[in-house]
């Protein structure tokens, strides 16, 4: 059995490297992109008085970009922060 030559092994990586350059260009084209990140600003808890002990409220996004919305609104808010997921992701 004879030994490649110089010339045919820098061919076959040459050709290995194209391979991998295209498989990463269609898995880059075939990737879709991910939701826009929630405005964390607007995700606001409405409390019943100056204390914050009760939540009566909540308006925003949580981490996984669904809409959160109920009770009522109040001058008493905290503003900021991400809600958590229900459910979870998996």
């Amino acid at each position: 059995m004879t030994r490649p030559t110089t010339s045919t092994f820098r061919r076959a990586i040459f050709a290995t490297v194209m391979v991998g350059v295209m498989v990463l260009a269609v898995t880059a084209l075939s990737i879709s992109p991910a939701p826009a990140a929630p405005g964390f600003g607007s995700n606001c808890t409405y409390y019943s008085d100056a204390s914050h002990t009760t939540v009566v409220g909540k308006f925003g996004k949580d981490c996984c970009n669904n809409t959160v919305a109920w009770g009522v609104k109040t001058s008493f808010k905290v503003c900021g922060g991400c809600f958590i997921c229900y459910p979870p992701p998996r």
